[in-house]
């Protein structure tokens, strides 16, 4: 599972001109993400060929929840879908059958590694050093007393059992889950395609190449925005 990572800014996104024009917010997020937290996400720009930057929460909130407390306690637990259930579990199924699918653009992202017998936060980013694009879905919920429209994501995850980086971190016993990641081309493409060819379409994707190191914890990360 992802639940903390960097978010990236607009000059690391504008040279990935594979995106097509980006259209970006004026308002400013943290630093680091965690599950609550506002962060930019990447959709497909309605009638046009570029992309739009928006800003919503980790923790996909459905539009089904009654009220702003169950839309937390929902959300605290849907920061990342699994692909083996992403269609058919009532949280994500109605994103994922209207084509809500979006691209979170990070530096990198953090797990924990137990090698030592004790967790230690690492970091991992891609060989390259580029900006990592993370398929996921995205939502917006109507609060049913004001009014207001809360956008919310959720980063779609894997089995990484076989992976050579991946599944030396989390919990001795634990399943190894990577995030889905694109390159820039690639995440042009996620973010068109038909809802009944989109989980095939991401089994055939390559993925992209990882390092990783240990990286201890901020004692406070700047600008946290708590849901």
């Amino acid at each position: 599972m992802c639940t903390n990572y960097t978010p990236a800014t607009p000059n690391h996104l504008l040279p990935m001109t594979e995106l097509g024009p980006l259209t970006w917010p004026v308002e400013t997020w943290p630093a680091e993400t965690y599950p609550g937290y506002l962060a930019p996400i990447l959709t497909a720009q309605q009638g046009a060929a570029g992309t739009r930057v928006s800003l919503a929460r980790f923790g996909l909130v459905p539009r089904w929840c009654r009220d702003t407390a169950h839309a937390a306690t929902v959300g605290r637990g849907t920061y990342n879908a699994r692909c083996e259930t992403v269609q058919e579990k009532p949280s994500f199924r109605s994103a994922w059958r209207e084509r809500c699918f979006a691209l979170v653009p990070m530096l990198n992202y953090f797990e924990p590694c137990w090698e030592t017998g004790r967790a230690v936060r690492w970091r991992v980013e891609a060989a390259d050093g580029k900006p990592l694009l993370a398929a996921a879905l995205h939502e917006c919920w109507i609060q049913p007393d004001t009014g207001q429209a809360v956008h919310s994501f959720s980063l779609l995850t894997a089995n990484a059992d076989s992976h050579a980086l991946l599944n030396r971190l989390h919990r001795p016993g634990d399943e190894k889950r990577q995030l889905r990641l694109l390159g820039a081309s690639e995440g042009f493409v996620w973010l068109r395609q038909p809802a009944d060819q989109a989980l095939s379409w991401l089994d055939r994707q390559p993925g992209v190449a990882l390092i990783g190191q240990a990286a201890p914890l901020r004692s406070d990360p700047q600008g946290t925005l708590p849901f």
